[in-house]
């Protein structure tokens, strides 16, 4: 049994308790939170299973706690990360890692001195239609990928402490690296305003990687509110609309073919559409949460990397950087 304490029951953290109390093989021992209101919630739902605090260092002084899980804001990510791991405890904690790559990498190097874990929830990671996309791209299914295309937006939640771009293309930006193997980027720009916020509440980000091209694009200021990522490969196409109720994952058998020798009209070549079906794939229900938990706990138990750690954490959090220097230049 894995005992984990769990700062943070705000906007995210009761869902983050949910799966963990969710995993037969987890206990969640603690909830600390500062607002009496808030644990006072969480008191309602686990009763006398788990304990409540509103200081976070009668998680860390608890010798039997193996993890702590922080869902607090960004801002305050770093801090509570390093107390953690100076505690000899595991880290789990939510995007973005931390604020910037240098406080990342602090924690990577920290991490690997002291032998812990951190697991980043990355959660699209452990989507299943995602496993299922990454699967169809490992196989050829797709072909080469030719560029992808990312939309998450909504009309609000508004914050202050991160950008849209980091708050919503944080998503896309883990599944890009995800499905390509950690490919690094050769060249970015962005484009976005800050209406209603000193951050963006609106970007573009357009990404130039070794093989392929990628578009996402982020809002919190949108009267819809889309989940959508378009694949587009030299043999079939992949959409993967993730507000519908069902048949979110289409593979459309559709592409150009580049039609050559003596009968072609043009000079050298010509380029001729191509459709054929569209298939659904069955994809079993997951809760994307509760794999990355379980991923994060399996991690421990066998001393092997999370699909999810620092070092897909710091890529991402590169291009963030890279994307806010060069902001409408």
């Amino acid at each position: 049994m894995m005992n984990i304490g769990l700062i943070g029951f705000g906007y995210w953290g009761p869902n983050v308790a949910k799966n963990l109390h969710l995993n037969p093989e987890i206990k969640l021992k603690w909830i600390c939170d500062t607002e009496k209101d808030r644990l006072n919630k969480a008191a309602e739902i686990y009763i006398n299973e788990t304990k409540y605090t509103s200081n976070y260092k009668d998680i860390l002084n608890d010798s039997e706690i193996d993890v702590v899980a922080i869902a607090l804001g960004t801002s305050a990510h770093f801090m509570f990360a390093k107390e953690v791991l100076l505690s000899n405890k595991h880290v789990y904690v939510e995007k973005p890692f931390t604020s910037s790559v240098e406080e990342a990498e602090e924690l990577k190097k920290l991490a690997a001195k002291l032998q812990l874990k951190i697991h980043v929830n990355h959660i699209m990671v452990y989507h299943p239609i995602i496993k299922k996309i990454k699967s169809l791209i490992d196989s050829n299914e797709i072909g080469d990928i030719l560029y992808i295309d990312a939309m998450r937006m909504n009309l609000g939640q508004i914050r202050n402490d991160v950008s849209a771009m980091w708050d919503l293309a944080v998503h896309d930006l883990t599944i890009i690296d995800f499905l390509a193997n950690g490919q690094e980027p050769k060249q970015i720009s962005s484009m976005g305003e800050n209406f209603y916020n000193p951050k963006e509440t609106l970007s573009f980000l357009n990404i130039k990687y070794q093989t392929f091209i990628s578009h996402i694009q982020s809002s919190w200021i949108s009267p819809l509110k889309e989940r959508k990522l378009i694949i587009v490969g030299s043999k079939k196409m992949i959409v993967f609309d993730d507000m519908k109720h069902s048949e979110k994952l289409m593979v459309y058998d559709k592409g150009v073919d580049v039609i050559s020798g003596s009968n072609v009209e043009y000079d050298d070549y010509a380029v001729k559409t191509r459709e054929g079906d569209i298939w659904i794939p069955f994809i079993k229900q997951e809760d994307a949460l509760y794999n990355s938990i379980e991923s994060m706990r399996l991690s421990i138990l066998n001393d092997v990397d999370t699909l999810t750690g620092p070092d897909q954490a710091i890529r991402v959090q590169r291009i963030l950087e890279q994307a806010d220097s060069k902001m409408n230049k």
